[in-house]
């Protein structure tokens, strides 16, 4: 028996790319997953600790979530794993409710996400405005960096607190424990990933000897350069700044154990919010990023409900091994593609590389310096935010406006769920107010009418929010009128509320002794009225193809629901009676 509800049939599109893989291809996405993974080492580590967690939970995270989200996703070249746009979210969530349920959080929005995917509901995450995702997007940019001010500057401060407002009272408070030694790395992490050459730019074709060393110098990460230098600064001079070992005590060798997290109904009641903006923001990120893929590359377009399944089966896994919220991400997926990757086995080897560096040199992570990785986390947070867009909101209208800078200031003053909500609420309406005035009911004038007869056009969607202008109409009716047209031709869409409109027009139009007569009905609008049973009340007869039409048939049936009202035949008949009194 046929399921009533399709649900999309799981295929990765691993499947699809392993048909005549061959030995060239598996080599170019050897050496992208290579770069990727050395891409990702520092960012995992980076996200992780200003997300409140473990660096290791962040590499953890990386290997687990990117294998997973590579093997079983519907893109090509898409790597998952930690994100720069979910820190915000996870250090709110850990510093109200707690690691083990930040993890029950995240395995929940995995669930969740699978089932956004099973449903066939990948295509609805695009149905978010633009401004929204724009909002949101520089709101987190600025709270990451934020975030990173206390590592950047060395500041001696408590933990710092979720609120926008009382952290930027604890850093002020603090500002006078600046260390010079931490602000000399942060700056100069910050300026090496800024200056270093980037893989999308190196130069093609012959190149002499300074350009072949710029060529050479672009396939190894600015981020990892700005590890290595800072580290071997720490380690070298003796510097007293605060390091991986010094807060974490290091990183373990080994991947942690399978663990499920403390769970409790009463405590899963209050994760409500936590995990819906969790599976929210990974749906959108992972798919934007997928978008994004797609037209960089000449590759298939990504499966948007495949692509959310296999987030969901990465986010339900992770934490299981003390892993943290994973999606999409751009920058490494965007690395991915310029290194010429083309299959999602480039997203396997990423994710071993991670799990080869995690084994063999987790000991070196010891004098890492925590103000180099908040360095590279400004340039990151810098990166993140659309920041032109606030220079050309000019150029838009004040709805765009609104809806973007209210989500940016909601994301940054409270949180990322208050911000989408209200700005999803805010773009429903302006949405319902611009389509209303869209609608326009115009009077009209065809000269080959019998006198009496009053003809309208209706123009786009007569729905709740643009029912006035019909409820206004029988204002407009000229005293005499026996008939009124509505020519519905460009009339696009009808609701029930706008049908009701309509009902309560023929009843009111029936008092004065009116008939209603429908002209040219597209076929939603003409499907509604006859399942409601209005083409019962108003008579067939007066639902015609075009408003000529209406006075050409020979005989007409008056309207059955209101006795004594003429049809529209029977205004040729009433010429001679002389108008009707006003």
């Amino acid at each position: 028996m046929p399921s009533p509800i399709p649900l999309h049939r799981f295929r990765p599109r691993l499947l699809d790319t392993l048909k005549g893989y061959d030995r060239q291809r598996f080599i170019a996405d050897l050496a992208a997953g290579l770069t990727v993974g050395v891409v990702a080492l520092p960012l995992a580590m980076a996200f992780a600790i200003a997300s409140g967690v473990k660096p290791e939970q962040g590499l953890v995270t990386a290997i687990v979530a990117g294998f997973l989200i590579a093997a079983l996703g519907g893109s090509n070249v898409q790597i998952g794993g930690p994100a720069g746009a979910f820190i915000v979210i996870v250090y709110g969530i850990g510093e109200r409710f707690g690691l083990a349920n930040l993890l029950i959080a995240t395995m929940l929005a995995g669930v969740l996400l699978m089932a956004m995917g099973l449903f066939k509901l990948g295509a609805l995450v695009r149905y978010v405005p633009v401004s929204i995702v724009i909002g949101f997007t520089n709101g987190i940019a600025v709270l990451i960096g934020l975030s990173q001010v206390k590592d950047f500057f060395g500041l001696v401060t408590p933990k710092l607190p979720g609120d926008f407002f009382s952290l930027i009272g604890v850093l002020a408070a603090h500002a006078h424990t600046v260390n010079p030694a931490a602000l000399a790395l942060a700056l100069s992490s910050l300026a090496i990933v800024v200056l270093w050459p980037k893989s999308y730019a190196m130069p093609t074709g012959p190149v002499g000897a300074l350009r072949h060393l710029h060529r050479w110098a672009a396939h190894v990460p600015g981020t990892v350069v700005a590890l290595v230098v800072t580290t071997l600064a720490v380690t070298l001079a003796g510097l007293n700044v605060e390091t991986i070992g010094s807060r974490f005590g290091g990183i373990p060798q080994s991947l942690p154990p399978l663990a499920l997290p403390e769970f409790s109904w009463t405590t899963v009641k209050l994760l409500l919010m936590p995990t819906i903006t969790i599976a929210l923001l990974g749906a959108i990120e992972s798919l934007l990023c997928a978008r994004v893929a797609d037209n960089l590359t000449e590759l298939p377009r990504h499966d948007p409900n495949q692509e959310l399944m296999a987030q969901g089966v990465a986010n339900l896994v992770a934490p299981l091994v003390g892993g943290i919220p994973a999606t999409g991400t751009i920058a490494r997926t965007v690395t991915n593609v310029r290194s010429g990757a083309s299959t999602p086995v480039a997203g396997i080897v990423h994710a071993a590389t991670l799990l080869a560096i995690m084994l063999a040199a987790a000991p070196l992570a010891l004098n890492v310096p925590l103000a180099a990785l908040a360095g590279i986390l400004a340039f990151v947070a810098w990166n993140m935010g659309e920041w032109r867009e606030f220079a050309h909101l000019k150029r838009y209208n004040l709805p765009y406006r609104v809806i973007l800078l209210g989500t940016f200031f909601l994301t940054v003053v409270f949180d990322l769920t208050v911000a989408v909500e209200v700005g999803l609420v805010l773009a429903c309406a302006f949405f319902i107010w611009r389509m209303g005035t869209q609608f326009r009911v115009h009077p009209l004038a065809p000269t080959d009418l019998p006198p009496g007869v009053q003809v309208f056009e209706l123009f786009g969607s007569l729905f709740f929010g643009a029912v006035g202008q019909v409820e206004e109409l029988p204002q407009q009716v000229a005293a005499g009128t026996r008939a009124v047209v509505l020519e519905m031709h460009r009339m696009v869409l009808l609701d029930t509320s706008g049908l009701d409109a309509l009902r309560q027009l023929h009843r009111t139009l029936a008092r004065q002794q009116v008939a209603l007569v429908l002209a040219n009905v597209n076929e939603q609008p003409l499907s509604l009225v006859r399942r409601s049973g209005f083409e019962d009340a108003i008579g067939a007869e007066n639902i015609v193809p075009t408003v000529s039409a209406a006075f050409s048939e020979p005989t007409v049936r008056e309207v059955p629901s209101v006795p004594g009202v003429p049809g529209v035949q029977d205004v040729q008949h009433a010429q001679e009676a002389g108008p009707r009194p006003a």
